[in-house]
């Protein structure tokens, strides 16, 4: 199980590849997770929102994150979101996890029937009562439309299995706030946004989940490698070269982006599960083209009928 010494650098947001017909593409997920290993993640996090699952039934969470686990086989931790709006389907997505042997868990705030700050609270110390796994909270209220304070994370971090948070809420003031407020406790915050992992590291944020890393996880890690060593030139340089990139894979709801990226690397398709759709036009030319100026990516992306979408061009003409 993780702790919170080792809730540090790197963990990706994995996506959820999917074939053509919606249904999971088993060898896709097993070849992103040996990716993942082979360039120096820390961790891994299945069935996130980067995993689209809230369009996951019970047997495919279960199924997701048991290839996850069977394909880390132990050299990285993984870590699985169950986080939902309705307390006892968490409860129940949570035993999931322990009975396959997860490292822990990631809960998201609710979303959508807006629970007060007391409400946020009580869910989690229930949560907390009913499993041993460690738990990260998830504070994301772009997505949630619940935000999670950080008077009421300071209470939360007394609870031994609550280890950590990943901050999502896109402020540097407020990883600050964290950091201070939970300085007594056994309790680290990550980032949960690629372009604010540096800034959010140089006030004490301990890594990233990474969105990005699943394109470019040696790059990423590298980047919270160089904070956490306090060489943070060397990551001031990093987090420049990766800057555009980090905007372009937001430039529609995540993993939309990142799918196509995916795709033009040849990790995964990028179909994406209804209600999102695939990236407008303008967008993939934009993100195309970012891909194309960022030495992470220029050089990895493939040549031939895979650039279909690019209209009117071949890749290597849509570069020029």
């Amino acid at each position: 199980m993780i702790t919170s010494t080792t809730l540090r650098g790197t963990w990706t947001a994995l996506l959820t590849p999917f074939h053509t017909d919606g249904e999971i593409d088993e060898t896709a997920l097993r070849g992103l997770v040996e990716f993942q290993i082979a360039e120096g993640i820390d961790g891994l996090v299945a069935c996130g929102s980067t995993g689209e699952t809230p369009t996951m039934t019970d047997a495919e969470f279960t199924r997701v994150t048991r290839i996850v686990i069977e394909q880390a086989a132990g050299r990285v931790p993984v870590i699985a979101g169950t986080g939902s709006n309705n307390t006892r389907q968490t409860l129940e997505r949570n035993r999931i996890v322990e009975s396959l042997g997860g490292d822990g868990v990631l809960v998201v705030m609710p979303w959508y029937n807006k629970p007060t700050q007391a409400g946020m609270e009580e869910h989690i110390r229930v949560i907390a009562a009913a499993t041993p796994l460690p738990i990260v909270l998830y504070n994301v209220p772009g997505r949630t439309s619940s935000d999670l304070l950080p008077a009421t994370v300071s209470r939360l971090a007394t609870l031994p299995n609550v280890i950590g948070i990943k901050e999502a809420s896109g402020s540097v003031d407020r990883v600050s706030d964290l950091v201070q407020i939970t300085a007594d406790a056994d309790f680290v915050v990550l980032s949960g946004d690629d372009s604010l992992t540096l800034p959010m590291m140089s006030v004490g944020a301990t890594g990233v989940v990474s969105v990005a890393s699943n394109i470019i996880p040696g790059a990423v890690t590298a980047l919270t490698t160089a904070a956490r060593e306090g060489r943070f030139t060397e990551a001031r340089t990093l987090h420049f070269e990766m800057l555009g990139l980090f905007h372009a894979l937001f430039v529609e709801t995540n993993p939309v982006p990142l799918k196509t990226a995916a795709e033009l690397l040849g990790i995964c398709g990028s179909d994406v599960r209804l209600p999102l759709v695939g990236l407008e036009e303008s967008s993939r030319n934009h993100l195309f083209q970012t891909m194309m100026q960022c030495r992470y990516t220029s050089e990895r992306i493939l040549l031939g009928e895979e650039a279909a979408w690019l209209p009117g061009s071949s890749r290597v003409e849509a570069a020029a």
